[in-house]
């Protein structure tokens, strides 16, 4: 967590003497003991002090054989005012001196982080610049708060959100449906946080009108507030087909804290439930749903699992996992209707088939909250329409995350939201700093198995190469164009990771190791050599 200077206060998670809730997977009686105090999950990266092993990893459910003696990582070499770096793998940015010995998103090492270029200093020069009003508290706008008070400590900073929880992790939420972690590990900051950096949080509290013109704001409870510069994070809802019956009470989606809790209170009298949809969202909370003791049935209308970021192949290779935790998985299937009265009884397919459910989660995706900006005259597409500069078509208003749209693209994960947020935080108090945008990537832990997906992995004619390995417990799939790595997929070990997404961003020419090497194999290995 960050810090009243902007630095990260806290990069990794550590607990002492914690008592893990599997049985210990190392010999009776044996015991490991670490010189340095601490041990590091070899699947998680989580870091545990203490002298012996836990018996299960608290984050990803380890045994104690998957940990190994921690020892701190060599750094790599700072250049002078090096204050940012970026995780290779997830694209977490990180502020101060040197990299985080681990990457609290992904759990890279500190090896796995390369120094950015130092961004510019703000000086506050434009003084009208002193209130900065910040609506939604995702990662985005939370990111933004941070930047902006590091950038101008003077700033009168507040951040409105419609919730009535503080700000947290929206990621976490189906760990938090299944039970790995306790509500007291959702928030992004402790309340006191926003006390000691001076940011005034209002919570529940809804934006009803803007007015660029004024620099005017408006709430639902007919506050009225003014600001100097103005930030939308107002995320994203999730989307809901027009399907009959959709509108019955037990057909719920999951966005929010409170959704969630909802759920927890209802899967207690479920037997049966159908999860639409088999993107992310939808895999993980099929995943909590039946963790929590549900039937569970998932149903995908494309040919296989997360068809945005995976080939055939790979969701092939996905749904054997699925399967493996008890899930029931249906793809290339229609849904006709929903029947029943007040509630959903059974979800009817178009084949005829009929699906009993007490509950139906429908997780089809989500759209940019766009109404207020439309409302106020903003340039808006699928999202809030920004420039490099992330500043909308108003003077002063600036977009971020799910809610914004930058050439043509509505990024919708964590990572891009985290960084669009810290940049426009930046600009907003006088700052130039221009975002060019990031190879769309997932570094994802679904069902316990790693996978990556970057660039395009559906070539769409003769022009690409492509190259495959599949093996046991591994997969991977390489898309070249014009000799360059253009798309990657790997399943299973992830651990090339980092030199592929270096690739595809340098657009780095492959003409040599396309030449001497013909397998993906070969390839990999190819590519992850330095040089």
């Amino acid at each position: 967590m960050r810090g009243p200077e902007g630095t990260f206060q806290q990069d990794r998670l550590i607990t002492a003497g914690h008592a893990g809730a599997c049985a210990p997977a190392w010999p009776s009686g044996e015991q490991r003991m670490s010189e340095n105090g601490s041990w590091l999950c070899t699947v998680c990266g989580y870091i545990h002090e203490g002298e012996t092993a836990p018996d299960c990893c608290p984050i990803c459910g380890a045994t104690s054989d998957l940990f190994e003696p921690h020892t701190v990582s060599a750094v790599p070499p700072p250049t002078p005012a090096t204050t940012h770096w970026r995780c290779l793998n997830c694209d977490y940015v990180h502020q101060g001196a040197a990299p985080p010995e681990v990457c609290p998103v992904c759990g890279a090492g500190c090896d796995k982080f390369e120094a950015l270029p130092p961004l510019p200093e703000s000086a506050l020069e434009n003084r009208d610049a002193r209130r900065v009003i910040i609506v939604g508290a995702g990662v985005s706008g939370i990111s933004a708060a941070e930047a902006v008070r590091k950038a101008a400590p003077d700033a009168k900073i507040t951040v409105l959100s419609r919730e009535p929880d503080l700000p947290y992790y929206r990621l976490n939420l189906t760990r938090y449906l299944a039970g790995e972690i306790e509500a007291a590990a959702l928030p992004i900051h402790p309340e006191s946080w926003y006390r000691e950096n001076h940011i005034d949080l209002l919570l529940s509290a809804e934006l009803q009108n803007i007015d660029p013109v004024a620099h005017h704001l408006q709430l639902r409870d007919h506050r009225e507030l003014s600001y100097d510069r103005l930030i939308m994070a107002t995320g994203a809802h999730p989307f809901v087909p027009p399907i009959p019956g959709v509108n019955r009470e037990n057909v719920v989606t999951l966005r929010t804290l409170a959704d969630a809790e909802a759920l927890l209170r209802r899967i207690v009298e479920v037997v049966r439930c159908v999860v639409i949809g088999g993107g992310i969202l939808g895999l993980e909370a099929a995943a909590a749903l039946a963790r929590r003791g549900a039937r569970v049935t998932l149903v995908e209308g494309f040919g296989w699992l997360l068809p945005r970021q995976l080939n055939r192949s790979a969701g092939v290779e996905l749904a054997r996992y699925v399967k493996k935790v008890g899930i029931e998985l249906m793809t290339e299937v229609r849904i006709k209707q929903l029947d029943g009265d007040e509630q959903v009884r059974e979800v009817v397919l178009e084949s005829g088939q009929t699906l009993p459910a007490e509950m139906v989660l429908v997780a089809a995706g989500v759209r940019s909250n766009t109404f207020l900006a439309r409302l106020a005259k903003l340039d808006v597409n699928n999202g809030i329409v920004v420039d490099n500069y992330l500043q909308a078509s108003a003077p002063d208003i600036y977009a971020v995350g799910d809610a914004c749209e930058h050439a043509g693209i509505s990024y919708g994960t964590w990572a891009p939201a985290q960084f669009q947020g810290t940049i426009a935080g930046m600009n907003a108090t006088g700052n130039k700093v221009s975002f060019a945008g990031i190879p769309r990537s997932n570094l994802l832990k679904v069902l316990g198995v790693e996978l990556f997906s970057i660039g395009n992995v559906h070539p769409d004619d003769g022009s690409y190469q492509t190259y495959e390995l599949r093996e046991q417990q591994r997969y991977a799939y390489l898309v070249f164009r014009d000799s360059r790595l253009v798309g990657a997929i790997l399943l299973g070990d992830t651990s090339l990771s980092a030199p592929l997404k270096k690739h595809i961003e340098q657009q780095s020419s492959c003409a040599e190791l396309l030449t001497r090497f013909h397998t993906a194999d070969e390839l990999l290995t190819g590519l992850a050599s330095p040089g």
